[in-house]
């Protein structure tokens, strides 16, 4: 499953930036992946514009928050989700994962 979060960047809980506590608490609770996309325009249910032009610099950027899953853990995550979050959007989708592993262990340099 696909979790899709979308928060503003001055979101905060606990005076943490609230982007940052959900991805650690998601990776508290060994979630398969978090990333935080931000974006450069954007608005939400208050039709309040947010964009990143030089000329109205906005301090409270939209970002997206994605984390995958299995939806047995999605579920389990839902309910701090609700706790940790004040206003938003919250979508959920069923996603096909295709691939999902480590990349390559980086090999030492030999000594000199």
């Amino acid at each position: 499953m696909l979790l899709r979060i979308f928060i503003g960047e001055s979101d905060r809980w606990h005076h943490q930036p609230l982007y940052e506590a959900l991805v650690l608490k998601a990776r508290e609770m060994q979630m398969a992946g978090a990333t935080v996309l931000r974006g450069s325009m954007g608005f939400g249910k208050s039709s309040h514009l947010h964009t990143s032009k030089i000329l109205r610099l906005s301090m409270d950027l939209p970002l997206i928050i994605e984390i995958v899953d299995s939806e047995e853990k999605i579920n389990v995550f839902l309910p701090v989700l609700d706790e940790m979050m004040g206003g938003g959007l919250v979508t959920l989708e069923k996603a096909r994962v295709i691939d999902y592993r480590a990349g390559p262990v980086p090999e030492t340099p030999p000594e000199i």
